[in-house]
């Protein structure tokens, strides 16, 4: 690592992401290090990366945190700020020099940038009913954030964490429904585990903490808790935030979120019952 070089190097976490991964790497080919850790793809996502002149590092995958953790901390970087992607996200222009512009003078103090996502579905941003705008940490300065909760990672930062005006662009449909209902009902699975582990419930007070991350903490907690949960979700994203606005995309995705709601509720009943010695 040389903090003396301006410029960003690259994590892009993959499995079987050869239809994702050249169009990911061909928008971050401004870095002249980019790491690809992969999950032991049984596809042509390592030789892709490869041919593209990534960094190839393998890791048996756990969780997303444990993954992130590997990736910020068990990896050798070129420069001090790296920025985490999925294979499935694209940096577009206006991100690419809105980074190397805050990065050349952003203050010791500063560890961590959070920016925000465009999802795209049937080649238009879902503006509405993804439920946008939310913050994610993405750029992280080595050494200094690490990742907690397996799934839908939460960033804590040793110094002050700050926002770029610019989004990432991110197509989690490239791969196909298939795959993305396979996805989410890996998730589902995870999230219904937390729920049964989580130490108590949010409180109010929570929701305006000035940490964007605990309020999303608490936010979840209180939905979590929330009766009819997936048909609620379903009424906010696609009536409340206008998700009808974005036309079939936005009822199909609408559709899908109100399900993958439905599916955590479904395990978490699934796991009650199987802690109480009782038939599912």
């Amino acid at each position: 690592m040389n903090a003396a070089v301006p410029g960003i190097s690259v994590l892009i976490l993959t499995r079987d992401e050869e239809v994702n991964i050249g169009a990911c790497l061909a928008s971050v080919s401004w870095s002249d290090d980019v790491v690809v850790l992969d999950s032991h793809s049984v596809d042509r996502t390592v030789a892709v990366a490869m041919g593209c002149g990534a960094r190839i590092y393998e890791r048996e995958f756990d969780n997303y945190a444990g993954q992130r953790n590997f990736g910020l901390n068990g990896i050798g970087y070129k420069h001090e700020w790296v920025l985490m992607l999925d294979a499935d996200e694209r940096v577009p222009p206006d991100l690419q020099e809105e980074m190397l512009r805050t990065v050349a003078s952003a203050p010791d103090e500063v560890a961590l940038y959070m920016m925000r996502r465009r999802d795209h579905l049937f080649g238009r941003w879902l503006a509405r009913s993804s439920g946008y705008p939310t913050w994610f940490g993405r750029l992280a300065r080595v050494g200094r954030v690490r990742v907690e909760r397996a799934i839908n990672e939460e960033y804590h930062a040793t110094g002050s964490t700050c926002r770029l005006g610019a989004h990432l662009d991110h197509y989690p449909f490239n791969n196909g429904f298939a795959a993305w209902i396979a996805k989410h009902n890996r998730y589902s699975t995870m999230e219904a585990q937390l729920m049964m582990e989580r130490a108590g419930p949010a409180s109010l007070r929570g929701l305006f903490a000035s940490d964007p991350v605990a309020r999303r903490k608490n936010l979840k907690e209180l939905v979590y808790a929330m009766p009819g949960r997936p048909v609620v979700m379903f009424v906010a994203l696609y009536l409340v935030r206008g998700g009808f606005l974005d036309g079939r995309a936005g009822l199909t995705y609408s559709m899908l979120r109100a399900w993958y709601e439905y599916m955590i509720d479904c395990k978490y009943r699934e796991l009650q019952r199987r802690r109480a010695g009782v038939a599912v």
